[in-house]
């Protein structure tokens, strides 16, 4: 027996099958990727949320005290920062019985129709949405439509779940071992549901959902519950935690860019070229409906803080990508300071709080309401054009152009931890100058097409052709 042979193989399967986990963003969540939608119209969203950013709240660990009254208290400051819709995770009451943790995920919920009691009260809760009302920002909340706790409320109707020939109710799938699946063939539950999310609209005032794992659930569901729930708000906004073209037709507004996030995760993390970010925005605008909106995320619950993936130079020119490109850009619980403190396992299922003050970071706030500044001053950045740009190093650079009128933007990141010396191909090249940000240090005053930029260093330049 070749000794050597078998060691080369087993290492070449284990790269492989590591290999295959770190894409999963990048291939998995793409449901029904053999649907080409991209000559159909997606369904018209308000036009504010072209130009929103979202601000994710982990309403247990936003603040040592884990309650909505924590969150009141600080929405002046996330007014200022600029963001315009605040999606709270679940906040209902999490299941005990085969939770995961010390106090279980939030995805597990026992009861859609009522509040999590450490997080406070549904007056609490009402008075959270009324204040940011008051300060012009939305609120959406998210709703676990896929399943529940064990011991949720709804298992009063059995037939409202999944089950086997045994008829032992199932999780969705053997690694979700805290919820129960639900059985969406059952008109019952789908009825209980379209109400459930209707009296959150109607008698609570939230302005929508993020829906989880939304590409699970039946489509013609979301698709009822969203012309029902129109009928109480016109505007109401409906996020899908998926990635799939056909439940940007009727149901949702907008929905996760997954493809996008997992190219970045492989280009930051496993030195893969900067030239597949173009690749995977172009296959995505090659394959959903025209028109379509996409949320723009580098870091969320789901996986480990960009700051511990990247570094706090990588997590903020992912960042500022997320900023500049088309959709709407997504901040999760803390990002504008820098926070460290774990995302996904294990803090979905212990208390783990965002640290407000950490050591050894950058003005993040300033760089962030400044780049949030830009895009509400310059439609450019809130429209769906998007032009790359050719440039000389595509492994490390990304390089696009914003316009819109007279305003044409070029945005240049370096996505590797080295110094580049590079250039971009671009009209009237001469005539764009460096945009300031406060916060960042000042631009050099060179002109494209040529630039210098440091290791995860990033530039704007802006030029007016009515001048």
């Amino acid at each position: 027996m070749n000794t050597t042979f078998f060691q080369k193989l087993r290492a070449c399967l284990n790269q492989y099958a590591l290999a295959l986990l770190l894409g999963w963003f990048a291939t998995v969540p793409v449901q029904g990727a053999d649907a080409d939608l991209s000559k159909q119209p997606a369904r018209p969203s308000p036009a504010w949320l072209d130009q929103a950013v979202v601000y994710e709240v982990f309403t247990r660990n936003f603040s040592q005290e884990g309650t909505f009254n924590a969150i009141t208290a600080r929405l002046d400051e996330l007014q200022d920062l600029g963001v315009d819709v605040l999606w709270l995770m679940p906040i209902h009451p999490s299941g005990q019985k085969n939770k995961k943790g010390t106090i279980g995920s939030p995805y597990a919920v026992r009861d859609f129709m009522s509040v999590n009691p450490d997080y406070g009260t549904l007056a609490d809760f009402q008075r959270l949405v009324q204040e940011a009302h008051r300060r012009g920002l939305k609120v959406i909340i998210d709703i676990v439509a896929n399943h529940t706790a064990w011991d949720s409320v709804m298992m009063a109707h059995p037939e409202f779940y999944q089950t086997n020939q045994a008829g032992e109710i199932l999780p969705p799938n053997p690694d979700w071992v805290d919820v129960a699946d639900l059985n969406y063939d059952n008109a019952g539950l789908r009825r209980y549901m379209i109400d459930m999310l209707k009296f959150w609209v109607r008698d609570v005032g939230v302005d929508g959902f993020r829906c989880d794992v939304a590409y699970m659930v039946p489509t013609d569901f979301w698709e009822t519950a969203r012309e029902e729930l129109q009928e109480i708000n016109p505007e109401v906004i409906m996020l899908a935690e998926a990635s799939q073209p056909e439940l940007l037709l009727k149901a949702f507004d907008m929905d996760y860019s997954w493809p996008l996030h997992g190219a970045l995760n492989q280009v930051l993390g496993q030195g893969a070229p900067a030239s597949d970010l173009r690749k995977s925005w172009e296959e995505s605008r090659s394959r959903f409906p025209r028109g379509s909106l996409h949320l723009r995320i580098s870091d969320n619950h789901d996986e480990a803080r960009a700051v511990a993936r990247f570094g706090i130079k990588g997590a903020l020119a992912a960042q500022v990508l997320m900023l500049t490109l088309d959709g709407v850009p997504l901040f999760y619980n803390g990002m504008e300071v820098g926070d460290a403190t774990e995302s996904g396992a294990p803090a979905l299922f212990e208390k783990l709080p965002i640290y407000w003050e950490p050591k050894e970071r950058p003005p993040l706030r300033d760089i962030y309401r400044d780049l949030i500044r830009l895009r509400r001053e310059y439609p450019a950045f809130t429209n769906d054009r998007v032009i790359w740009l050719e440039n000389s190093q595509p492994a490390n650079l990304v390089t696009f152009m914003r316009l819109e009128g007279n305003d044409e933007f070029v945005v240049v990141i370096n996505l590797s931890n080295r110094p580049i010396v590079g250039s971009v191909k671009v009209m009237h090249a001469g005539e764009f100058r460096p945009v300031s940000i406060a916060g960042a240090p000042p631009p050099a005053d060179a002109r494209l097409p040529l630039f210098e930029l440091g290791d995860f260093e990033w530039r704007i330049y802006h030029r007016s052709a009515g001048q």
